[in-house]
C-alpha cells in the first residue's frame, strides 16, 4: 500500500469515527448530560394505577413520556390504591409495569404501599413488614428502575442509618434532587405503639437526610434543589392539628433550611390528588410567605396524565412547570 492510499485510508477511518461519534452523541440519552449551564426536562407522575382503568390508560402514559427528550420520571408514590392488596405479587408487577420507561424511573414510597396496609381490604398487613419488602424490591441497589437507569445515593451507604434504602439524592445539571420517606397517612403516627416508633425512627433519619443535602447543596454550589415526597403535609392546617402532627417537624425543618439555602427550592408531593402550583410556607417569625420556596403537587387518580418539569439555569425561578394531558387518557364528559 503506497503513502498516497494509506493516508486515504486513514483519512476514511478518521471520517466514520467523527461521524459515529457524533451519531454516538446524539443519540445518547439526557440523563448523561452534565452541563450545569443546560436546560433540561423531566416528567413528574404520582397516585397511580389505582385500578383497571388506570392501567388500561397507563401504557399511553408511558408511550407519551418515552417519546419526549427528558432526563428521567420521577414517581411520588402511591403505585396502587389503598384499598387493593399489599402482596409482593402486586410490588413485583408495579416494578414490572415502571420498567417499560425508556428513561431512569424513580419512585418515591406512597401510604398506599405500606402504611396502609394494616387495612383489611388491603390484606391486614405490618406495615413495617411491607415497608422492608418494598425496600428489598426496589431499593437494592443505588440505581433506578427503566430501561436506562441512573445512579442515587442512598441513605443507607452510612451505616447509621443502614435501613434507610428509599431516601436518596442525586445531581442533575446545577440542581439537587433528593427523595425522602413521607408518607400519607399522617406518616404513619397516631395509629399504634408500633408505628409510632417506626415513625420516630423514620422521621430522625429522614430529617437527617433533608439537612445533609441542604448542606451538601449549598457546598456544591448548587442552583436549586428540588425535593420529592409522597404526603401533602397539609401546609395550610395549624400545627395543634392532628392531621398535622406527622408532619410538624419536617415543615419546620423545611422552613428553616430553605431560609440558609436562599436560593430555589421545589417541593414535589401526591397524596391528595390535586394538581397545583402555590408558595404555602410562611416564615414562622414575621408571618410573610418565603418567597424561594415553590410547591407542586402532581396529577393522580383517576386523572392519567403527567406534568413536565424544566430547569432552566437562566431563568431567575430556575424550575416551570407545563400541564400534559394526554388526549386519549382524558375523562368522559
Amino acid at each position: 500500500m503506497n503513502d498516497r492510499i494509506k493516508k486515504y485510508f486513514l483519512m476514511s477511518l478518521l471520517s466514520l469515527f467523527i461521524i459515529a461519534f457524533s451519531l454516538f452523541h446524539y443519540i445518547q440519552p439526557a440523563f448523561n448530560q452534565e452541563s450545569t449551564n443546560s436546560i433540561f426536562e423531566f416528567a413528574l407522575i404520582g397516585d397511580l394505577p389505582y385500578d383497571a382503568e388506570q392501567e388500561a390508560k397507563f401504557p399511553n402514559l408511558i408511550a407519551e413520556i418515552n417519546q419526549n427528550r427528558l432526563a428521567f420520571v420521577v414517581h411520588d408514590g402511591d403505585i396502587k390504591s389503598g384499598s387493593s392488596p399489599c402482596t409482593d405479587e402486586m410490588f413485583y408487577q408495579r416494578k414490572e409495569l415502571f420498567d417499560k420507561f425508556e428513561l431512569p424511573f424513580i419512585l418515591i414510597l406512597g401510604d398506599n404501599e405500606w402504611t396502609d396496609c394494616h387495612r383489611s381490604s388491603a390484606g391486614g398487613y405490618n406495615p413495617t413488614e411491607r415497608l422492608t419488602k418494598l425496600r428489598q424490591i426496589f431499593f437494592a441497589n443505588n440505581q433506578s428502575l427503566g430501561k436506562q437507569t441512573l445512579r442515587f445515593s442512598q441513605q443507607s451507604e452510612n451505616p447509621q442509618y443502614r435501613k434507610f434504602r428509599e431516601n436518596i439524592r442525586w445531581n442533575y445539571g446545577n440542581v439537587m434532587f433528593v427523595g425522602l420517606n413521607i408518607t400519607g397517612s399522617n406518616n404513619n403516627f397516631g395509629r399504634t405503639p408500633e408505628d409510632d416508633a417506626e415513625y420516630r425512627e423514620r422521621n430522625t433519619a429522614t430529617l437527617a437526610w433533608m439537612r445533609e443535602s441542604f448542606a451538601l447543596a449549598k457546598r456544591n454550589n448548587n442552583q436549586g434543589i428540588m425535593l420529592i415526597i409522597q404526603a401533602n403535609p397539609w401546609f395550610e392546617l395549624e400545627p395543634t392539628n392532628k392531621e398535622r402532627a406527622g408532619y410538624n417537624d419536617f415543615i419546620n425543618a423545611l422552613e428553616t433550611e430553605t431560609l440558609n439555602f436562599s436560593k430555589q427550592v421545589v417541593l414535589v408531593h401526591g397524596d391528595s390528588h390535586y394538581f397545583r402550583l402555590d408558595k404555602p410556607l410562611i416564615n414562622s417569625k414575621n408571618k410573610r410567605r418565603i418567597e424561594n420556596f415553590t410547591r407542586v403537587e402532581t396529577f393522580g387518580s383517576p386523572d392519567v396524565h403527567w406534568l413536565r418539569a424544566r430547569v432552566d439555569p437562566s431563568d431567575r425561578n430556575l424550575f416551570s412547570f407545563r400541564q400534559e394531558i394526554i388526549e386519549a387518557n382524558k375523562n368522559p364528559r
